[in-house]
């Protein structure tokens, strides 16, 4: 595993711009960034990445199993006690889901080592269904990059075959699409998925989150007054089950993507509930609960997490009871767990993160993102990468 640099494609804003992808810069600072990519060999992808990915995605699957058939597990997973039956009942029914996204540690040697699932709202979709793949064909045609070079990467055709399998279990039903207002990275994932939905032949709508509203018969509606039935939002669960809407949940007939049963493994209560079940996983870093941190004597460094951080804050690193590192953010009052110290390879003066991209239980690609500190955040840089 290597990181080369490379020369930026002549006018790449402008393509950029002209295929939609408005938030390749944000806040004055590059997000995408293609002065440089990450190489793999096949068996970095095949043995290290794309195997354990989908190991590993099982054993989430398990963790839910036990977690909506146990009401204290379901306490510690913080999700409310006024919508334990709307989540059960998502998981009992098999409601499907579309996509989810794990965070690995991987330097090219030994074990990636999960650091946490994305399950609910994975972004950076589009980085890496479409555009990074669009720069490794520029890159080619130019001769820049030689012809066998290659991606990991299947993640828009899966995602199109995926949508060709959810409309035929959820027939007759128009897919409204959803994110919050302002937010310009939110809303360019969130189109490129229902362009994904409309190439598999769905009938798509948009509305945003603050525009839903209710009919008189109780059904959630849009600004035109089209009644939803089947919404893909982009908005994490255990906001809405704290919305003042949250009651309405579950009270009408409407499909979810994702599902309600995937706010159980989109928390970080997920990573000691993983240790538990499958302790000694070489996959997987020890974690623990705050009232079991008595189990974690022998971890001298460890990883505080809120069990609803997103985008990595609220992160800190403890060390020796000390915090060496920390990110700030609106999250910890549902309380923490605690992950083994792990730290994210260096490439030069880059922390270098994996993400494995999961569509319908299969590996659909990977991510590349690094940041000049250890902790991933939000305006962490984009980086594509080849297979050689």
């Amino acid at each position: 595993m290597l990181r080369i640099p490379i020369k930026e494609r002549p006018n790449w804003e402008d393509k950029a711009d002209e295929f939609g992808f408005k938030f390749h810069s944000m806040h004055g600072e590059r997000y995408w960034d293609e002065r440089a990519y990450y190489q793999f060999s096949l068996q970095h992808i095949e043995n290290d990445i794309e195997a354990p990915t989908e190991d590993i995605h099982q054993m989430c699957l398990s963790v839910v199993e036990k977690v909506v058939a146990d009401d204290e597990l379901m306490g510690r997973f913080r999700i409310p006690e006024s919508h334990w039956d709307f989540v059960r009942n998502s998981w009992i029914n098999g409601d499907p889901s579309l996509y989810s996204r794990l965070d690995f540690a991987y330097s090219g040697k030994g074990y990636a080592m999960l650091y946490e699932n994305n399950a609910d709202t994975p972004t950076s979709t589009y980085e890496s269904g479409f555009w990074q793949w669009l720069w490794l064909q520029d890159n080619v045609d130019s001769g820049v990059l030689p012809r066998h070079a290659d991606q990991f990467n299947s993640l828009q055709e899966k995602l199109i075959n995926r949508f060709k399998d959810l409309q035929y279990l959820t027939p007759d039903r128009e897919l409204h699409f959803s994110c919050c207002k302002d937010t310009e990275e939110d809303r360019g994932t969130v189109q490129y998925l229902e362009d994904c939905a409309k190439a598999a032949g769905i009938n798509t709508n948009f509305v945003y989150v603050e525009d839903i509203g209710r009919d008189k018969k109780g059904n959630f509606s849009d600004l035109q007054d089209h009644v939803v039935s089947w919404m893909f939002k982009l908005y994490p669960w255990e906001f809405m089950f704290c919305e003042e809407f949250s009651k309405f949940l579950g009270t009408n007939n409407l499909r979810w993507l994702e599902p309600p049963w995937k706010s159980i493994i989109s928390n970080k209560a997920l990573l000691p509930m993983l240790w538990k079940m499958f302790p000694s996983h070489p996959n997987l870093l020890p974690a623990f609960f705050e009232d079991e941190l008595h189990l974690a004597a022998d971890c001298t460094s460890m990883v505080k997490k809120p069990i609803f951080s997103r985008e990595g804050a609220n992160i800190s690193i403890i060390r020796n009871k000390s915090e060496v590192a920390a990110s700030p953010g609106p999250y910890g009052s549902e309380g923490y767990i605690y992950q083994s110290t792990h730290m994210l390879p260096k490439f030069g003066e880059n922390y270098t993160l994996i993400g494995s991209w999961l569509v319908d239980d299969e590996a659909a690609g990977i991510s590349v993102r690094e940041d000049s500190g250890p902790i991933t955040q939000d305006m962490s840089r984009y980086l594509p990468h080849i297979i050689l």
